[in-house]
């Protein structure tokens, strides 16, 4: 079947492509709001079906936070006898493809998203709508993998007993996880987040999908409205840490989720304590101890900032995808894809056959 363009919006004009550099060194690391940066996300699929029908599911950006993250256009050339831009019920969005009969499925998504350093002002009361109580509801709710009662709740009371404030004890949940977690370089991906397990066995090592879902569990069960943020890297650090951006232009396994904590005084508040893990097990010469002043500097700065290198794709959980012959996936921050209702291994981009660059573009 020959390739047919199916267009979401039309490109407005052209975009002049700009090195994957960093756009400043600094002594310490310290993101601070500044210029907006337009980047443009190119997932490519392509699988071996043997005819057999396929399907895929593929996250674009979604996430709109006026002050941090404007999501663009997306665009998308397939032999695909369907394809639709979809949004689930937790606004995640996604293209879903569709193929019946191609010996070979194959479809190009071009996205676009603008992004630039956030940070809270913490000694200043911010201006902001008051979170209504829905949607206190939803953040505080528990999921099929993060529990909020049992050893979760258990945990988190400990951790905040005779603390007072959500600040305070959001930043003691936040320091706990940076002090009693670790990275284990062996979890596969970016790790499953199945925080109660990991609480039961009493084995605290993972990747940002663990230690961050730790974060808004023990958030949650504290009562503090919280949320993963799942997205990918897509530039290097402008402070010179080489564990905190990407490396090239290809993004294939760079996706990284942080999260955010909902704070009275200042709104949604930045949080990321599994970059600090990151920071003191990865970043050169290695193995960093907490007092290191590298270690040091990023964990003062990722409870309430983060940079503007990293795109946010959605904050949603326990995703149906639409037409899919298995059960929910527990979050989207990997392309999804089925052959003859087998689900395909996202970790395995190359068997999987998909690939993700990201180059940063004018406008």
């Amino acid at each position: 079947m020959s390739l047919t363009r199916r267009t979401l919006l039309a490109t407005a004009s052209a975009a002049a492509a700009l090195p994957l550099l960093p756009r400043r060194a600094a002594a310490s690391y310290a993101p601070t709001p500044g210029p907006w940066r337009r980047f443009e996300i190119t997932t490519r699929i392509a699988i071996d079906t043997g005819g057999a029908p396929a399907q895929a599911w593929v996250p674009v950006p979604a996430v709109f936070a006026p002050d941090w993250a404007k999501p663009g256009q997306s665009r998308w050339t397939t032999n695909a006898a369907e394809a639709r831009l979809l949004s689930d019920d937790n606004d995640a969005r996604f293209v879903h493809a569709v193929w019946e009969g191609n010996d070979r499925a194959v479809i190009d998504i071009v996205s676009e998203a603008s992004v630039r350093d956030r940070a809270t002002d913490f000694a200043a009361a911010e201006t902001h709508a008051s979170l209504a109580p829905e949607a206190r509801a939803h953040w505080t709710a528990p999921t099929s993998l993060i529990p909020t009662d049992g050893i979760v709740r258990e945990t988190s009371d400990r951790i905040t007993a005779g603390i007072e404030g959500d600040e305070a004890r959001a930043r003691a949940i936040y320091d706990w996880i940076v002090e009693e977690t670790a990275r284990n370089p062996e979890t596969r991906g970016c790790g499953l987040g199945d925080v109660g397990s990991m609480l039961q066995v009493g084995d605290l090592t993972g990747k940002c999908a663990d230690l961050n879902a730790l974060f808004v569990g023990l958030a949650r069960a504290a009562g503090l409205p919280a949320r993963d943020v799942y997205g990918l890297r897509v530039a290097p650090s402008a402070f010179g840490y080489k564990s905190l951006g990407a490396g090239s232009e290809d993004v294939t396994k760079a996706q990284h989720c942080r999260a955010d904590v909902w704070l009275e005084e200042h709104g949604w508040v930045a949080a990321d304590p599994a970059d600090v893990r990151k920071v003191m097990l990865e970043e050169p010469p290695k193995n960093l101890a907490l007092d290191d002043p590298k270690v040091v500097d990023v964990r003062a700065a990722l409870f309430g900032a983060w940079e503007g290198n990293w795109l946010p794709y959605n904050f949603a959980h326990d995703v149906v995808l639409p037409g899919s012959e298995n059960g929910p996936v527990p979050f989207l921050m990997y392309p999804q894809a089925e052959v003859a209702g087998r689900r395909l291994d996202p970790l395995e981009p190359s068997d999987f056959a998909y690939t993700i660059t990201a180059r940063e573009i004018e406008g």
